[in-house]
């Protein structure tokens, strides 16, 4: 009894020396509870609209107020026409469009129906829901007001419409989102698994001693994932295609060269947590644990990344998923081109560099 006490606690001497366990240990199941009691956020809060006013009168007026002065909606912009509706849902920023039809107040007042109609982008099913079920209490509310003052039967008939996705399917959402954790998971795992193990099986000292440069290691090391990844993309595209019917309705080439700019970003992530990983299985943990959860919680994948609170929404700017996300969606769903997605790609880039000048530069200091 004595010896096994004794080696417990030269296990727990072992254990707390090692920074980098008691990081995986406390650290990580902290930082998630946190995130996830603060990203699981299904109330509506800020979301960006335009309106589109062909009445212009006082009764238009009163409900637009009514809708802007409930804290669920900001109003980016009036329209002039609904030619501008399409191209506003490609920049991605507007969510809803409302649009009151000619002499609304007169046929509210005098026929006691009205109409109105509300435009959603369906891309995100779950958020343009919630749009459209705040939006309807929103004006059935104003509605039962107006009975009380006027002692009226009058009401206002929402007709909806959801633009990309009429039918609200859930894979519109779901594809694009898991396309984004697949990639990032298996080329960052892989990668920082495989170095990791030249160095602890000792034979990464071999490596080193051959005429190859640390970058041409890292290379060598790297790009049979990246073939294999881009393998991955095309069955994932294939399945979402052929299966789940979700269309491509932007360019095949340009989703692919995105994919592999995105592929790259992930695998020299997995480079860097080699770098910072003694063993097989710190890497698999740091990989597993501290990459899948944030990037799904945080990327906007499930949960907007607007309703989370103001920190978690600023994090979710380093997160790489987040605007690959945003990227798969505008071309497959939205049909965008380049000149829509140029922002999102060099924040991939620049991420890209970021990681491959940061591993390059552990990885030397960590094996000379």
């Amino acid at each position: 009894m004595k010896r096994f006490l004794s080696f417990v606690k030269k296990e727990f001497h072992h254990i707390f020396r090692d920074t980098r366990s008691l990081i995986i240990i406390f650290g990580i199941p902290i930082a998630e509870i946190l995130i996830f009691g603060f990203a699981i956020n299904t109330d509506l809060k800020d979301a960006r609209i335009a309106i589109l006013d062909y009445s212009k009168d006082a009764t238009t007026q009163r409900l637009t107020n009514k809708i802007l002065s409930s804290d669920y909606f900001i109003l980016d912009r009036y329209l002039e026409s609904e030619n501008e509706i399409e191209e506003i849902f490609k920049q991605g920023e507007i969510k809803e469009v409302i649009i009151f039809e000619q002499n609304f107040g007169k046929k509210f007042e005098k026929e006691g129906k009205a109409t109105i109609q509300l435009i959603l982008d369906a891309s995100e099913p779950n958020t343009a829901n919630m749009l459209n079920g705040y939006t309807h209490s929103i004006i059935n509310d104003f509605v039962q007001k107006e009975n009380n003052l006027n002692q009226h039967n009058i009401s206002i008939i929402p007709t909806v419409r959801m633009y990309y996705n009429p039918d609200l399917k859930s894979v519109f959402m779901f594809v694009p989102g898991t396309m984004a954790i697949i990639l990032l998971l298996i080329s960052a795992l892989m990668t920082s698994i495989t170095i990791t193990r030249e160095k602890e099986l000792g034979t990464m000292e071999i490596l080193l001693g051959s005429p190859l440069k640390p970058m041409q290691i890292i290379l060598g090391k790297v790009t049979p994932y990246l073939i294999l990844s881009l393998g991955n993309v095309a069955t994932i595209l294939g399945l979402a295609y052929f299966v789940f019917g979700l269309p491509i309705e932007g360019s095949l080439i340009l989703l692919i060269a995105e994919s592999t700019l995105f592929i790259l970003l992930s695998l020299s992530l997995g480079i860097l947590i080699s770098t910072v990983s003694k063993t097989m299985q710190q890497a698999m943990l740091i990989s597993m644990i501290g990459l899948m959860m944030p990037s799904m919680l945080l990327s906007g994948f499930i949960f907007p990344v607007e309703n989370m609170p103001d920190i978690l929404y600023y994090i979710s700017f380093i997160m790489p998923p987040r605007w690959f996300i945003d990227i798969v969606k505008a071309i497959m769903i939205k049909g965008s081109g380049f000149d829509l997605i140029w922002k999102e790609t060099f924040i991939l880039i620049g991420m890209t560099m970021f990681f491959i000048a940061l591993s390059v530069k552990k990885f030397k200091i960590r094996l000379e």
